[in-house]
């Protein structure tokens, strides 16, 4: 990375290794079947109750609540949108009605009193706000809706006039609606970093199964435990596996961008060492041989992840596989597909003649087109290209601040702890200690070990205003008890650690 000449600032190198260390993964079953006012549902609850087991089995903290009211999943979605600050991973899981309504879909509580359209609107929980109490969480954040179920209500009747409907309708009436696309979710278009799963692609219905529980339940419980498949993959298999068992009736679909990380629910597979792979290329490296065979066949679809991970794996100077400009092309064609992504990584590959000839202009609008997309990596590294001049550009301090800023904002950990340095040292206009004490918390809470080791190890590094403000931070969030005065003594110490989600 880029270093600031003018004013002391850390530099953190931020690795990118598989995740998928016990304890850092937390899940929210929520499974809901005694409706009062619509349908009951046979499986729903069977669903919940077995996916609890089964994370809880390869290691996730899970949180399963059954039959859950409206005040009680807005309770769960607080509580848990906290604990997924400090997670690697944040999962949702709802089994129940889920219906659209005007482009928006709604899980609805067992409690709802629903006639109309605008009764599920006003008692329903929205995926948006599901992905709300998932954003945070420090590598990535997973929703699964096995709920895609017909919405009968249309735009404004009376949900009576459809209850018989429902009730009526059996499992070869709900494959009869998947044919033809009537019902099911509006698709979803989640973060970037975020993956949003429905039982059924958008404008299909899901089937309840006639076991005891939904062939899209028994899938994922099937592949998830597998150690040493990677996420999109399992994914992809879940897919298949549903399709087989429906007949092609159903299909499965996943929407939103992950990261470009490869990530394993149940742990890394035999021979594979994910914890010491201190890179993106490194992680990719370690995926097996049958796993790499689906990648290519992916980006030969267009999956511009599959094609991330090719291309770190052609990058990696220790593999045989080293191909710098075979890497290129898969990031070309992601890049060309839309993938910030690939545009930052192939950014930077033009910007060292890395497989392809040194090109300045090229590097520099391959950052700004990941930037336009807000990929905070590319926002970060513009900054500092702005701020000490490079790639063409003339040295602007005041702009560079800008593009500091808006990383920050997106919670970029490097950016958040040098704007809080910034604001310390009074280089940012209106904005004061109450501002970097802000961001020096929310780069703790998004997981920055180096933001830790330095309020650990050199607190005075900031001044004692900016101390002060921090340690009321903390005490907000209930993580600090003491005084308020700057010191950073053992409660503070301890505090800092709490918020960074370790507990003495």
């Amino acid at each position: 990375m880029r270093a600031l000449s003018v004013f002391v600032i850390w530099v953190m190198c931020l690795s990118a290794p598989a995740a998928w260390a016990a304890g850092d993964r937390v899940a929210l079953i929520l499974g809901l079947g005694a409706y009062q006012s619509v349908p009951a549902l046979d499986n729903t609850r069977n669903d919940a109750s077995d996916m609890a087991r089964t994370l809880e089995d390869i290691g996730f903290d899970v949180t399963l609540s059954l039959d859950t009211t409206g005040d009680q999943m807005r309770q769960l979605l607080d509580d848990f949108a906290f604990r997924s600050e400090t997670a690697d991973l944040a999962l949702i899981y709802f089994a129940g009605h889920g219906v659209e309504v005007q482009g928006e879909n709604f899980m609805i509580p067992v409690d709802a009193q629903v006639a109309s359209n605008l009764d599920v609107q006003r008692q329903s929980v929205s995926l948006k706000q599901m992905l709300a109490a998932v954003e945070r969480a420090r590598k990535m954040r997973i929703v699964i809706l096995d709920s895609c179920r017909d919405n009968p209500l249309g735009d404004a009747i009376e949900l009576r006039q459809s209850t018989q409907a429902m009730v009526a309708q059996s499992t070869e009436q709900s494959a009869e609606q998947t044919t033809r696309g009537g019902g099911g979710l509006a698709p979803a278009d989640p973060d970037r970093g975020t993956m949003v799963a429905f039982a059924a692609r958008d404008g299909q219905v899901a089937l309840d199964g006639r076991g005891d529980n939904s062939p899209f339940a028994r899938a994922l419980m099937t592949k998830m435990v597998q150690p040493g498949l990677e996420i999109s993959l399992m994914f992809r298999q879940v897919r298949d596996m549903v399709l087989e068992e429906t007949g092609n009736l159903q299909e499965p679909h996943t929407y939103g961008s992950l990261t470009g990380v490869p990530f394993y629910l149940a742990g890394p597979g035999a021979g594979q060492d994910l914890a010491s792979a201190p890179s993106a290329q490194d992680a990719w490296a370690a995926i097996k041989p049958d796993q790499e065979e689906q990648l290519l066949a992916l980006a030969e679809l267009g999956d511009t992840r599959s094609m991330l991970g090719l291309a770190y794996i052609r990058l990696n100077p220790n593999e045989g596989r080293f191909d710098p400009a075979a890497a290129v092309d898969f990031l070309t064609r992601a890049s060309e597909a839309g993938s910030p992504e690939a545009q930052f990584e192939l950014a930077k590959l033009y910007e060292r003649g890395t497989g392809v000839p040194r090109d300045e202009a090229r590097a520099l609008a391959l950052y700004r087109e990941a930037a336009a997309q807000d990929y905070a990596d590319a926002i970060n590294d513009l900054g500092f290209l702005h701020y000490q001049g490079g790639l063409g550009l003339p040295a602007d301090p005041k702009k560079a601040l800008g593009f500091f800023e808006r990383a920050a904002d997106l919670r970029h950990p490097q950016a958040q702890f040098n704007f809080a340095a910034l604001i310390d040292d009074g280089l940012i206009p209106d904005k004061g200690p109450q501002d970097a004490a802000r961001y020096l918390y929310e780069a703790l809470r998004s997981g920055s070990s180096d933001v830790l080791s330095l309020l650990s190890d050199r607190p005075t590094m900031f001044k004692t205003a900016t101390r002060r403000a921090l340690q009321a931070r903390l005490k907000e969030h209930e993580f600090y008890a003491g005084a308020i005065d700057g010191d950073f003594g053992p409660g503070t110490q301890r505090g800092i650690r709490r918020a960074y989600g370790i507990e003495d």
